[in-house]
């Protein structure tokens, strides 16, 4: 079993930074790719970026790209710079089963409960 703990959210105004941290715990989450996804009120969860096993292959959504930078240790971080109101969501941090990135929701197991993220104009 691997648990989820996300923390790092908060207001930000409009070209803001924040960084998100997501502390993993559990036997299954070494050597595993794990991402990002975002769930703004009434969209369903989208993915933002995700980081292979090894930690060499990286991808973005085209909406974040340049903007926002995933890295891992034991545990996810997502730096988000220059942020944009349209980035206001619910953000989860997941982690696969596998070595690979993945952008659907359905390729990742194990899930946190979200922080939320307000970018305000």
């Amino acid at each position: 079993q691997v648990q989820l703990v996300e923390s790092g959210g908060g207001l930000v105004q409009a070209g803001g930074s924040l960084r998100l941290s997501c502390t993993v715990s559990g036997r299954g989450g070494v050597g595993a790719a794990m991402g990002w996804f975002r769930q703004a009120p009434g969209k369903e969860r989208e993915f933002v970026a995700a980081i292979s096993g090894g930690g060499h292959v990286t991808d973005y959504a085209h909406s974040v790209k340049g903007r926002f930078t995933i890295s891992r240790d034991n545990n996810l971080y997502l730096q988000m710079n220059n942020l944009k109101p349209e980035d206001t969501a619910v953000y989860y941090c997941a982690v696969r089963q596998g070595q690979l990135t993945e952008r659907q929701t359905e390729k990742y197991a194990y899930w946190g409960q979200g922080t939320q993220v307000t970018v305000s104009s």
